[in-house]
């Protein structure tokens, strides 16, 4: 067995994180090395992933590099600067009963634990509960010893923590999720349950905390060409660089039960309430990311500044304006100015982000991003037809795939969730498509929902055939 990379830190508490991602590397990683700069080094991260994914590579360079990375950020008028990462002190070789990383998360040490593994990965139903018969949690509910999911690990982690009185800790949830602390309390607290074990459960009832977080920074995949940048910035040591745009945003419930970093000094917004800062960014900049990527991919277009085009942009404009805004009490963001931002960033071309990248992992993007608008729309009394655009390009883009027509290959960990074979092998795929409840939840029952999209959908496929 491989030992951890390590690097001892003069600190007194270390962060893990689990989920090797570049998002993470653009953001929580980022903002505890800008509180490393200032001298404050009591904190480091340990990071670590849970599954034998595509980032492994990722992390074995990492290790070898000593969790040092180069952070390549752009801003708006395209300057760049480049910044050299240090905060990760702990690099966690993946082992296949993931030994490392629960000995890590178990230590007295370790006060805080973060997660990036997409919403698709805390396998949710439309009402908010633990899908225990999704077949990835059936499987670890059988054998406990192949862990695949967050709540898995977390359990094995909090077993040891309760078994050795590790003492309590904070779990922060960094995916896009709405309520994503409360999310991850409830489907942690229905594992364990369906595992039976009652003194966990009760243990964690006061010695865990999770709060609700919302995260923001646009961060495409790396691509040989950041990597010739570095290079011809002198930079020829660094294999795992991350590119990111210079904006970014953390807003995070203060509720850490074991001590915190002190992260309102590098811009973290710690708040009482995170809802209004969430729900804004996850229906305008989410949902359209979503949307522009669908449309993108309907048009030919590889990324998503080449996907704006003057329609696309009057679909993500209208949506915002007629069904987002009358959906959301009014809060602190002006949902005008924050679309009109969200565009501006989307349409950075020395940001790159790919269609096929954005589009990965539909199903939970839809049913996060977009179906809580069009529910409390149809709610209200009104027929969302602008959020149903967003339905629309979706539609089409995966009746596009069910024919082999994407110029990608289109990537969700929920694919077998949602039976498309037989929805686009119906004579009205549509119908079958609107019905489907686990692809659409409540909604497959609303009694205009499937004709109101299917107007839709024409509008959609006129217009693109215009653009065209």
């Amino acid at each position: 067995m491989q030992t951890p990379t390590l690097v001892t830190p003069s600190v007194h508490s270390t962060w893990l994180h689990l989920g090797a991602g570049a998002f993470h590397r653009a953001h929580q990683s980022w903002y505890l090395n800008q509180l490393h700069k200032l001298g404050d080094t009591r904190w480091s991260l340990a990071l670590g992933n849970i599954r034998n994914s595509s980032s492994q590579a990722t992390l074995d360079q990492l290790g070898h590099q000593q969790g040092v990375y180069t952070l390549e950020v752009i801003s708006p008028d395209g300057d760049i600067d480049y910044q050299t990462i240090t905060s990760i002190k702990t690099v966690i070789p993946w082992d296949t009963k993931l030994a490392q990383l629960i000995h890590v998360g178990a230590d007295p040490e370790t006060k805080l634990i973060s997660f990036t593994v997409t919403e698709g990965g805390y396998f949710l139903k439309d009402d908010g509960h633990l899908d225990l018969e999704h077949p990835v949690i059936v499987q670890e509910l059988t054998d406990p010893s192949n862990i695949a999911t967050v709540y898995g690990v977390l359990v094995a982690i909090l077993r040891e923590r309760l078994a050795t009185q590790a003492g309590p800790v904070t779990l922060l949830n960094c995916d896009n999720l709405r309520h994503n602390g409360d999310c991850l309390r409830t489907g942690l607290n229905e594992y364990i349950a369906a595992v039976g074990d009652k003194a966990l459960a009760a243990w964690c009832d006061t010695a865990i905390s999770t709060p609700n977080s919302m995260v923001d920074r646009i961060t495409p995949k790396s691509d040989d060409a950041l990597q010739q940048r570095l290079v011809d910035q002198g930079i020829n040591n660094d294999q795992v660089p991350v590119a990111c745009e210079a904006f970014s945003q953390w807003v995070i419930e203060d509720d850490f039960i074991a001590g915190r970093p002190e992260l309102e000094r590098v811009g973290v917004e710690f708040v009482e309430d995170v809802i209004p800062f969430e729900e804004a960014k996850i229906r305008v900049l989410n949902a359209s990311h979503s949307g522009i990527a669908w449309a993108g991919a309907l048009l030919g277009a590889h990324a998503i500044d080449e996907s704006l085009t003057p329609q696309v942009r009057e679909w993500i404009r209208d949506y915002i304006a007629q069904d987002v805004s009358a959906a959301l009490p009014k809060g602190p963001i002006n949902l005008d100015d924050y679309c009109t931002t969200t565009l501006h960033r989307f349409s950075n071309a020395k940001v790159r982000d790919t269609n096929q990248r954005v589009s990965s992992d539909s199903i939970a993007k839809l049913q996060q991003f977009i179906l809580p608008t069009l529910k409390t729309r149809y709610q209200q009394g009104d027929v969302p037809k602008a959020t149903l655009v967003l339905v629309a390009l979706w539609y089409l883009f995966m009746q596009r795939r069910a024919a082999g027509m994407l110029p990608f290959e289109y990537q969700d960990r929920a694919i077998g969730s949602v039976p498309f074979d037989h929805i686009f092998a119906e004579q009205d795929s549509l119908k079958a498509f609107a019905q489907s409840s686990s692809l659409m939840g409540s909604l497959a029952e609303h009694p205009t929902f499937t004709e109101d999209l299917r107007d839709v959908v024409k509008q959609v496929e006129k217009t693109l055939e215009e653009s065209l």
